[in-house]
């Protein structure tokens, strides 16, 4: 029978394209920005969501994905769903609109090393990440990242209760 759209272009296909999208998780739809990127370059829009909205169904609806999609000469492509961006997942745990206007100075919400964990637990399963840093090293890099955000990491352990 006929490939389908997504599977892996035939070595003759050469590559016309290669962009990045944000899509909402199971969001994809032929609305723009979907329906722009995929329709200027003639790729069959509903093939593109079906296959993106199946491959992330395990996410929230709406949560906000990195897509890279490789188009290719005879009209087929590819896509790879990355993880949601690490500021994404910072201030949904720390329950903010959006980080410090002035880190450093202003504190704009508090995580625990948990909450860090977890995300970087997440962040471990893309394997463009897993591949060439350690989970500890995504947590560093993380922390790094709340620090730049005015998001102060705390350990449970040190803090007593009252």
């Amino acid at each position: 029978g006929r490939a389908l759209a997504a599977a892996p272009p035939p070595p003759m296909s050469k590559l016309t394209a290669s962009f990045r999208l944000t899509v909402g998780a199971g969001k994809a739809s032929p609305q723009p920005p979907v329906g722009s990127a995929l329709g200027q370059r003639g790729l069959n829009l509903m093939n593109f969501c079906k296959a993106f909205n199946d491959q992330t169904a395990q996410y929230i609806v709406g949560t906000p994905m990195q897509v890279q999609v490789r188009a290719f000469a005879d009209r087929t492509f590819e896509f790879d769903v990355k993880t949601p961006r690490t500021s994404y997942f910072l201030k949904k745990a720390a329950g903010l609109e959006k980080g410090a206007t002035t880190p450093g100075t202003q504190i704009a919400g508090r995580l625990s090393l948990k909450d860090i964990y977890e995300i970087a637990k997440v962040k471990y399963t893309d394997p463009q990440i897993s591949r060439s840093m350690t989970l500890e090293g995504i947590c560093r890099s993380i922390a790094a990242q709340c620090k730049s955000m005015g998001i102060v990491v705390y350990d449970p352990r040190q803090e007593k209760s009252s």
